[in-house]
């Protein structure tokens, strides 16, 4: 086998690792931007480093142990990302929102397409390890325990490999995914449990055309009692059907005629939402990421950031 051809199946081998790491990476980092930019800087080093891994058939753990370092360096620099439910309890209704806080406060949501595997086995652990809730509880773990939770939980790796790649023990390890599990517990306390299995397409179709219409009664009736509904960049959140009613009456919203288009972001649905703006045309408003339980939607994470319409693939104008 020459020399090219080597390196032409390192190369496609490595191509193939880039959605299974950018989970990986936006599991650890809580932003989609972080994680590919994690992945790339896997990759140059992956390709740098290549004389000196000894078999060729260990490239999979060498190209996690480089992105598990990418990783717990960059988040050795700063606080962990979070949701406006990590920050304090819910608010008033009828309060306002109050100011944008900077995008490094917030886990950010990823296109399902960015992070969706080929192998269907590690398609579904991707799409139930990837929900916004799950990253955002994962935020609450040192960078050594949500490494060590997630390739022993999510990934199912052995203690020894993990060890191996950490370049720890065993038994560390042991103890650490003990204390990352305890964490993870704490951290998720309280939470409405979030489907794994695919939405129902009716629940998506009614929440779709109840809002395009901007029928506050649908809306509410669709949700769960004790939903959660948030804003990013703005701390502000509600609990509760009722609240997000009073909410939606009260808020002086304008939400006439509004344009929902369906994409998909951490595993699941997503609707990319455009809002009249003075003009009377429709721009780009939110990416609202939607969490269920059965058939009621339990979470609308509306991220009001227009410049994440490019990522997700979904028309700026």
């Amino acid at each position: 086998m020459t020399t090219w051809t080597v390196e032409r199946a390192i190369e496609v081998r490595l191509e193939e690792l880039r959605a299974p790491l950018t989970a990986y990476c936006y599991r650890m980092l809580g932003s989609p931007h972080e994680a590919e930019d994690a992945v790339q800087e896997t990759m140059i080093r992956a390709w740098r480093g290549l004389p000196g891994l000894a078999d060729p058939s260990g490239l999979r753990p060498w190209a996690y142990k480089i992105a598990t370092n990418v990783c717990i360096d960059a988040l050795n620099d700063r606080r962990g990302r979070a949701l406006p439910m990590d920050l304090a309890g819910p608010s008033d209704p009828q309060d306002d929102l109050g100011a944008p806080l900077a995008e490094s406060t917030w886990v950010r949501p990823i296109p399902s397409r960015l992070v969706q595997a080929d192998d269907p086995l590690e398609r579904a652990v991707s799409r139930e390890s990837i929900r916004l809730a799950f990253v955002a509880a994962l935020q609450h773990l040192l960078p050594r325990q949500r490494a060590v939770l997630i390739l022993r939980d999510v990934l199912c790796w052995r203690a020894a490999e993990v060890a191996a790649l950490l370049e720890t023990s065993v038994d560390a390890v042991n103890s650490t995914v003990r204390r990352a599990r305890a964490a993870l517990a704490e951290a998720q306390r309280g939470a409405l449990p979030v489907s794994s299995e695919p939405v129902d397409p009716r629940l998506l179709a009614s929440y779709i055309d109840a809002f395009e219409r901007f029928d506050i009664d649908r809306i509410v009736s669709l949700l769960h009692r004790d939903a959660v509904i948030s804003m990013p960049p703005f701390a502000f959140w509600l609990r509760g059907r009722e609240a997000f009613r009073v909410w939606l009456e009260s808020s002086g919203l304008d939400c006439a005629h509004p344009r929902l288009l369906l994409t998909g972001a951490n595993g699941g649905p997503a609707v990319a939402v455009y809002g009249r703006g003075s003009s009377g045309s429709l721009e780009p408003t939110a990416i609202v990421v939607m969490e269920w339980w059965q058939d009621k939607i339990t979470g609308l994470h509306a991220f009001q950031d227009p410049a994440l319409f490019p990522l997700f693939g979904v028309p700026t104008a």
